[in-house]
C-alpha cells in the first residue's frame, strides 16, 4: 500500500474543497472584518450619520433635516 489508493488517488479534493467552502463561509462573516474585506470594517453607521450625510450631500432641505433629527433624538430617549 503506497497511500495511493486512499480514494483512488482524489484524497486532495477534500481538503480543497473544505478550504474553499471555509473561504466563501467566513468571507461574509465576523462583522465584515475578515482580512480587511466589507465596507466600515465592524463600523455601523448611526441613522443620525446617514441623515448628516444626506444633508450634507444637498438630498435633502433644513427643514426636512430638522424634523427627521427631532425624531430621531426622541427615539433614543
Amino acid at each position: 500500500m503506497t497511500g495511493y489508493e486512499f480514494c483512488g488517488g482524489y484524497w486532495w479534493i477534500f481538503p480543497l474543497v473544505m478550504f474553499i467552502f471555509c473561504f466563501f463561509f467566513m468571507r461574509g462573516r465576523v462583522d465584515r472584518r475578515m482580512c480587511g474585506w466589507g465596507a466600515g470594517y465592524g463600523f455601523e453607521e448611526s441613522a443620525l450619520d446617514v441623515l448628516r450625510k444626506r444633508y450634507a450631500k444637498g438630498e435633502i432641505d433644513q427643514q426636512e433635516y430638522a424634523e427627521k433629527k427631532r425624531e430621531l433624538e426622541k427615539q433614543d430617549k
